[in-house]
């Protein structure tokens, strides 16, 4: 059986998300077996197209025992022979996370997730999937879901559909202002508990994201001037690699971390000593999703968190490039810090003040 709401999120994945056409070849990837019935709902409305799906479906148990027990050339080897190939004709991707276990992975170690990263994730899906086809990614609902996110079942299920389904016309137009008054920012400083940081964005180019890569979404993103990040700022809880973390503070200097504190500090040196460019940040974002309020260890998710920033460490996007290449690309969420864009005050709090802007907080967009 398919839900109605499946049904309705299959439509907005393929009509809006992906656009996809009569002919055109779609990858539909499910991760974890939690998805099936929006798989299902996918295939037959991709075929009442007269599209092409390509199914794949994954055990995330089985995946974590392929990372623990893959290398280089095992992953190298997985890639030609199989997805890198597949990935080449596609025209667009669905990307589902299913699994019931952010946790999953914890037990994969530093070495083998990097193995994995550099042999496989970049080459298959930052350089192909992400710069050659019309994709998006989201996450499935599940009570472990909601347990994460300190919700009933029944409401987190209300929630999940509320925010995936959101009007993202309304939120594209919302954005506009902002996405002006960017274009023409040299600085921003965010600056809250335990933040104050500051960087350069001039002439740097900003993506508004308006549900065709993640579902759910709203984001304005762009990334900052590789060396001009300097100052301080403190996370909110985030999982990484199956690994997670109950806060993450850095200090910066001329775009390097150059000092750290979190709640698993050798998990977290780890990730920062993967490469030369994990110590720098690779995107800064606005998060604008007027649905989603506070932090549930799913970045899909929290990245989105209305009155949020991600000041990202790791690879950049190459739509919005500042030249940081790394195997890694981690999303980290500062909520609440006052913005200020060449030092004027646009956002108190979780809040926009200034009256062009104010069409993106939440009375306004849910009204």
């Amino acid at each position: 059986m398919i839900s109605l709401e499946d049904k309705k999120l299959a439509q907005q994945l393929l009509q809006h998300s992906t656009e996809l056409k009569s002919d055109e070849n779609i990858m539909i990837q499910l991760v974890g077996l939690n998805g099936i019935g929006l798989v299902r709902a996918l295939v037959d409305a991709v075929r009442a197209i007269g599209a092409h799906p390509f199914v794949k479906i994954e055990d995330s148990e089985t995946n974590r025992i392929l990372l623990e027990r893959g290398d280089a050339t095992f992953w190298e080897h997985q890639a030609t022979v199989d997805q890198l190939p597949l990935m080449k004709q596609m025209d667009a991707f669905i990307g589902i996370r299913a699994a019931e276990n952010i946790y999953e992975n914890s037990s994969v170690s530093s070495e083998a997730n990097s193995a994995y990263s550099k042999n496989f994730l970049k080459p298959v899906h930052f350089k192909q999937r992400v710069d050659h086809t019309r994709w998006v990614v989201l996450r499935y609902p599940s009570a472990a879901f909601a347990m994460n996110a300190k919700m009933t079942t029944s409401d987190f299920y209300q929630f999940y559909y509320d925010a995936c389904l959101l009007n993202y016309g309304k939120l594209e137009n919302a954005m506009k202002p902002l996405e002006a008054l960017l274009r023409k920012t040299d600085t921003i400083n965010l600056k809250g508990v335990g933040t104050d940081i500051e960087f350069s964005v001039k002439d740097q180019n900003w993506i508004p994201c308006f549900g065709k890569r993640n579902i759910p979404d709203g984001e304005l993103f762009s990334s900052p001037i590789i060396d001009s990040v300097n100052g301080e700022i403190s996370y909110a809880p985030s999982v990484y690699q199956g690994k997670p973390f109950e806060f993450v503070k850095l200090k910066v200097k001329d775009g390097v971390v150059v000092d750290f504190d979190s709640s698993n500090n050798d998990a977290l040196k780890e990730i920062l000593d993967t490469d030369e460019g994990s110590r720098r940040f690779g995107e800064f974002s606005f998060g604008l999703n007027p649905v989603i309020k506070n932090p549930m260890y799913d970045i899909l998710f929290d990245e989105k968190i209305y009155g949020s920033n991600h000041l990202t460490l790791g690879k950049d996007y190459e739509i919005a490039s500042n030249g940081n290449s790394s195997n890694i690309h981690w999303d980290l969420v500062c909520i609440g810090a006052d913005v200020y864009l060449d030092d004027d005050l646009v956002r108190k709090g979780r809040l926009f003040v200034k009256d062009e802007l104010k069409g993106l907080n939440p009375d306004r967009l849910l009204d």
